[in-house]
């Protein structure tokens, strides 16, 4: 059986591709400390709670389970905060994922599939962004994420090394079969602040900034369903198994929806009128991030199932109400 060792995997996407690989067979274990994953999210495999800056834990863990290729989703990831607190953001995200690579180059594990994200390009230059854009980001995460798909292109230039950086959108959504969604209480991510304001748990969704250069005034995104997302990551996993080359690939719809659209969409989803409010812009957000998708469908035959906004909203809506102890399913 082939196994799979996946960092942060108690998290949100990172439950979600364990639950696909679960799903398919493979021999899943997961490393996470916990900070913002929760052990109910965990479906398929052990858990090990371990932070990556923990060398010797991280070590013995690799050593004793001995995966043929690592999933590496354990990352800081909220903007506003890397802009306030960017060390924080540099230990996590850059010196935890060496600590990693250390180690896996010291056991002699070769594969790896990285979650990046899309704010490694910044302020693009063109609509929709394709995998050969400039990377220039504009905030701390998005740094972090662009200088550790630098360290992965010269281990993979020094055959230290087969991956694929794997360029996140907007993730959203949760499992289809009602069996997981976002967790976290502190959350982001706009879909679940909509859903959650929805359904009373929030007194009022807030709007940050309307005066971008777009057609309504509020940032444009590329929203992509959490489990269209974790079939890439099964596709991706298989390519590199299979002898693939190391490569990047954008995770998107090539489709975007201003702030306004997706509030409007879930108020329709929800049947819910639910209140919002105008704030200003926050630090670090570009206007416009919309995927070109045409090499991961090409390199790796993935074909997307959820490209529906009302359906990802919806996805997400079922959850909020089963966390609420609501009946849906």
């Amino acid at each position: 059986m082939t196994r799979i060792l996946v960092t942060g995997g108690a998290g949100y996407i990172g439950s979600h591709v364990v639950k696909a690989l679960g799903e398919r067979g493979y021999e899943v274990l997961i490393y996470d400390n916990l900070s913002t994953g929760h052990p109910w999210a965990v479906l398929y495999g052990d858990l090990v709670v371990g932070d990556l800056l923990d060398l010797p834990l991280l070590e013995k863990t690799l050593e004793a389970f001995r995966p043929q290729a690592v999933m590496h989703f354990a990352a800081h990831i909220v903007v506003p905060e890397s802009v306030a607190q960017p060390l924080k953001y540099y230990v996590n995200n850059v010196q935890g994922s060496i600590n990693l690579l250390r180690c896996m180059v010291r056991l002699g594990i070769r594969k790896l599939i990285f979650s990046s994200s899309a704010a490694v390009y910044g302020v693009p230059e063109e609509i929709p962004i394709g995998e050969e854009c400039p990377l220039n980001p504009i905030n701390p995460y998005g740094q972090t994420k662009a200088v550790m798909e630098k360290v992965l292109e010269d281990m993979a230039a020094a055959e230290e090394l087969d991956y694929v950086s794997l360029r996140y959108f907007n993730v959203a959504g949760a499992a289809m079969d009602g069996r997981l969604g976002e967790g976290k209480e502190n959350t982001t991510h706009l879909i679940t602040l909509a859903t959650r304001t929805a359904a009373g748990k929030r007194p009022y969704l807030s709007i940050f900034g309307s005066d971008y250069p777009t057609p309504d005034g509020t940032c444009i995104r590329d929203y992509i369903h959490v489990e269209d997302l974790a079939e890439a990551h099964i596709l991706a996993l298989e390519y590199l198994l299979s002898g693939g080359e190391s490569q990047v690939f954008n995770c998107g719809y090539g489709r975007g929806y201003s702030v306004l659209e997706v509030i409007e969409a879930a108020k329709k989803v929800t049947g819910v009128d639910f209140p919002v409010r105008y704030e200003g812009r926050r630090p670090g957000d570009p206007p416009v991030l919309v995927a070109r998708v045409e090499k991961i469908k090409g390199v790796l035959g993935w074909k997307p199932r959820y490209q529906d906004l009302e359906k990802i909203i919806a996805s997400a809506w079922r959850w909020e109400l089963k966390r609420q102890g609501t009946p849906t399913f």
